[in-house]
């Protein structure tokens, strides 16, 4: 097997790696002079700042007007945890892992939600799974890129069908506002701002498509799912999460 090559295009800012990275390029301690501490995160300032983090976030990062986007507690885990919990189980799943947050996600899979008609799809530190073997028919799972090596996902995801049957549920910490994401080929997103924005990691944020919303609204899976996790109210997504509530 050939020996894969390092990458000729690099960072600007090498200050980036597991755990908390950089701050964005002009950060300074000014910036939390209007910090909302010691408050209610109920308080109507309080849903106001994080209704604003959500709305520039869509902005930023283009996210279509017809994906919900929101904030979940939990870091990008709770995130994708809430992702995975809700949404699979309506179908095959492939899960694809070539680092440890994809293994994390996989043993979810296998021990947690013990899927029905579940394919792994593993590779080595450094490398990549058979992308090609992957069954869109199935809901896939799957880190956009990995932390530590820096392993990423090929041709802003032209791997991925348009007309997938499955939804597509990716990690997407380690490249959200570093990479230009295909929305399209996306129908539940997570992150945290701990990478790329060098914030803190107790919030996680998801965008769910359209088709993934659908999901949600028709699907109900057969075990139960725990608070911190849950998106729906009285059988419908609720709507409270994603206009910072």
């Amino acid at each position: 097997m050939p020996v894969p090559q390092k990458p000729s295009t690099r960072p600007a800012n090498p200050c980036f790696s597991s755990g908390p990275c950089a701050k964005r390029p002009g950060w300074t301690v000014d910036v939390l002079k209007d910090a909302f501490l010691g408050r209610s995160h109920r308080h109507a300032t309080g849903k106001a700042k994080l209704n604003e983090v959500i709305t520039r976030s869509r902005k930023i990062l283009g996210i279509p007007d017809d994906y919900y986007v929101g904030i979940l507690p939990g870091s990008d885990t709770g995130a994708f945890e809430a992702a995975m919990w809700n949404l699979l189980g309506e179908r095959g799943v492939d899960i694809l892992s070539w680092e440890n947050f994809g293994n994390e996600w996989t043993k979810d899979g296998v021990q947690e939600l013990k899927l029905d008609n579940l394919r792994t799809f593993t590779a080595p530190f450094g490398e990549l799974p058979d992308l090609s073997q992957i069954d869109f028919n199935n809901d896939v799972v799957f880190t956009w890129n990995g932390t530590s090596s820096g392993v990423m996902v090929p041709d802003r995801g032209a791997w991925i069908p348009a007309d997938r049957a499955g939804l597509t549920l990716c990690d997407a910490t380690s490249c959200i506002f570093g990479v230009d994401l295909p929305w399209d080929k996306l129908d539940a997103v997570s992150w945290s701002w701990q990478k790329v924005m060098g914030g803190e990691a107790a919030h996680g944020m998801i965008a769910l498509s359209p088709r993934a919303v659908e999901r949600l609204n028709t699907f109900h899976p057969d075990r139960a799912i725990p608070k911190v996790f849950r998106m729906k109210k009285n059988g419908k997504i609720n709507p409270e999460p994603f206009e910072g509530a």
